[in-house]
């Protein structure tokens, strides 16, 4: 297994919303309406950042009140990094649009 997808495979590491242009939780929203997110690992040499497929049915919502910008939201969706299919899961909280993620390999 390629060794960037182990790491990041081990444990829960910081993530971080990574949004543009502006980093906001209503740029946040968009991307989830239109289920494709930028979700940053920031423990990594300058950091990778990955497009993530929001699977709808695996990720929660129900404890983000995108209007006060408080609560979490609950990432999860499917990705290939470095030619190996993986599924990343985040929790990231609105007030910060930071919190704490890790991969999981798809057994083929």
């Amino acid at each position: 297994m390629n060794e960037l997808v182990q790491r990041l495979s081990q444990g829960n590491h910081p993530v971080e919303a990574s949004l543009r242009p502006e980093k906001t939780v209503a740029a946040l929203k968009e991307s989830i309406d239109r289920a494709y997110v930028h979700i940053k690992f920031t423990s990594t040499k300058g950091g990778t950042e990955l497009g993530v497929k929001l699977d709808s049915d695996a990720s929660n919502f129900t404890e983000a009140d995108f209007e006060h910008q408080t609560g979490k939201v609950h990432l999860v969706g499917d990705l290939t990094l470095n030619y190996v299919k993986v599924k990343c899961i985040a929790d990231i909280d609105l007030e910060t649009l930071a919190g704490s993620g890790h991969l999981e390999p798809i057994e083929a």
